[in-house]
């Protein structure tokens, strides 16, 4: 029993203490409801109270877009209006203006009219007088034909006769001191300025032949050169292309060929190997690749170097190496590089002088003789190869490709650098020393001059002089007058440029002479 009720008693108080919890809890419940419902409220009213102030400021911030607004639309509306008046005034002057030109307009419409009146009225006056002329002048002929007992074809043909003479010898009057002028300007001003561009441009001049002499430290190096049967000689000749010619010269054999870049690689040879002292046909292959590969570089660097000394761009690859082969090319004993380092300085001080492009003119003269380096490879004239060779490689711009072309006339070209080129050219080729011909061609020039003077009539004896630089033509006074020498002279001209190549310039001589000879006895 004992144990049951303090069972039962654990069992109430259990209850109790779980009835106090429910009552506590519900109670904080109660409690927290009650704060929560009030926070719940404050926070309504602070949102309210949000939302006012908001409104609030929103009706602030609209009233003062409002007043910027219409300022803005006043100051727009002003200044439209200010636009508008400075408009309507600028239209009012124009107008103005208009009504001013127009009142001069017809004004100057009315002078033209009244000067058109008065012009038709004298022309009237003088149709009549030229018919009142034409009525005198046939009365007159009709005298004069009754005087002189002449027909009017017969005087007509009188008149004619002796005008043509008149007239003939105005011309040569006329001729002689028009081209007289035309020289003194010319010459003056084409002193000046090729006396300009030789005296800024001075170079060495270099002759160079068909053949290269080697040097031999001794001659008994003839012999090793020509080996066992000849076997050297002939593997050297066969490999470089050059004829080896050994003869009694001490201490010395020449190299003959036609192309100077072979001759060139086989003289490089044949020092490698003199140097080296081992001759034999293996060893002269090795050489002469060496002496090929070298002869190439310098080729490539002669060019490089000629280019960046005349302050060219932009050439192709191919160009500067064919430039580079110019060094070893030669026309009548010039050298070809040489003549075109010349030309394209000369052609680019003219061009300086008469206010052209520099550059172009440098280019155009350094390239103009470049189908040199390949002519004996291609048929055709050099100038013509070059030419293709030139648009082959990119060369774009139409004055040097013109000057290239045409600078011995095989092109008709427009170019003004053409005429810089062909000037320039000249100066390098006539200058003394600079190219040798031979006696053949030389004297068939002299033969030919003179034939061309002796071709007119007239002419009793012409001598080609001064190495043909001036030709003297003897004229018969009975055939040939004054003024006829003037006429001959300008016609032989024309003839000895368009039938002959000459370097420089030929004078022409007409001398006509008269001797009245009688004896006193």
């Amino acid at each position: 029993m004992q144990k049951i009720s303090e069972t039962l008693k654990f069992v109430i108080i259990g209850a109790i203490v779980l009835v106090a919890s429910m009552v506590a809890f519900f109670l904080g419940y109660l409690y927290r409801k009650k704060i929560a419902e009030k926070t719940i409220k404050s926070a309504e009213q602070e949102a309210q109270r949000i939302v006012e102030e908001a409104k609030k400021q929103a009706e602030a911030y609209k009233k003062e877009a409002t007043l910027l607004a219409k300022e803005e639309i006043h100051r727009a509306r002003s200044e439209f209006d200010r636009e508008v008046r400075e408009r309507r005034a600028e239209l009012q002057r124009f107008e103005r203006r208009l009504i001013q030109k127009e009142e001069m307009l017809d004004k100057k419409m009315a002078s033209v009219e009244e000067k058109e009146e008065q012009l038709n009225q004298k022309l009237k006056d003088i149709q009549k007088l030229q018919e009142e002329i034409e009525l005198l002048k046939q009365k007159e002929q009709e005298e004069l034909q009754r005087i002189s007992g002449l027909t009017q074809e017969e005087a007509k043909q009188i008149i004619l006769k002796s005008v043509e003479q008149d007239v003939k010898h105005d011309v040569a009057l006329m001729i002689k001191e028009l081209e007289q002028q035309a020289k003194e300007e010319a010459d003056k001003k084409a002193r000046e300025i090729i006396a300009t561009a030789i005296q800024r441009y001075s170079s060495d001049y270099v002759a160079e032949n068909t053949v290269s002499v080697v040097t031999l430290p001794n001659d008994e190096m003839k012999g090793r050169i020509i080996g066992r049967e000849g076997r050297n000689i002939k593997t050297f000749e066969t490999v470089t292309g050059i004829d080896l010619i050994i003869d009694d010269t001490p201490e010395a054999v020449i190299l003959s060929g036609f192309d100077p870049i072979r001759r060139e690689i086989a003289k490089l040879t044949l020092e490698k190997l003199i140097l080296d002292g081992r001759i034999h046909p293996a060893r002269i292959e090795e050489m002469y690749e060496k002496a090929k590969r070298e002869v190439e570089n310098k080729i490539r660097e002669e060019g490089e170097r000629v280019v960046f000394e005349l302050g060219i761009h932009n050439l192709h690859p191919e160009l500067i190496k064919l430039i580079g082969k110019l060094k070893y090319r030669t026309s009548y004993g010039q050298n070809v590089l040489a003549h075109s380092i010349e030309v394209a300085n000369i052609a680019g001080i003219m061009a300086a002088e008469l206010g052209l492009d520099q550059s172009i003119a440098k280019r155009a003269g350094l390239l103009h003789d470049i189908g040199k380096a390949v002519d004996h490879e291609m048929e055709g004239s050099h100038a013509l190869i070059g030419y293709e060779l030139a648009k082959k490689y990119k060369e774009t711009n139409p004055d040097v490709l013109e000057a290239i072309g045409g600078h011995h006339g095989e092109m008709e070209t427009r170019s003004i650098y053409n005429v810089l080129i062909q000037a320039a050219d000249s100066v390098s080729a006539a200058r003394p020393g600079a190219r040798r011909e031979s006696l053949e061609s030389y004297i068939k020039r002299l033969q030919k001059l003179e034939e061309i003077a002796n071709s007119f009539d007239g002419v009793e004896k012409a001598y080609a002089i001064q190495a043909g630089r001036e030709i003297r033509i003897m004229v018969k006074p009975d055939h040939v007058s004054d003024d006829d020498i003037v006429i001959m002279a300008r016609e032989i001209v024309k003839r000895i440029e368009s039938e002959l190549d000459y370097p420089g310039q030929i004078k022409v001589n007409v001398i006509r002479e008269v001797r009245a000879v009688e004896y006193a006895k």
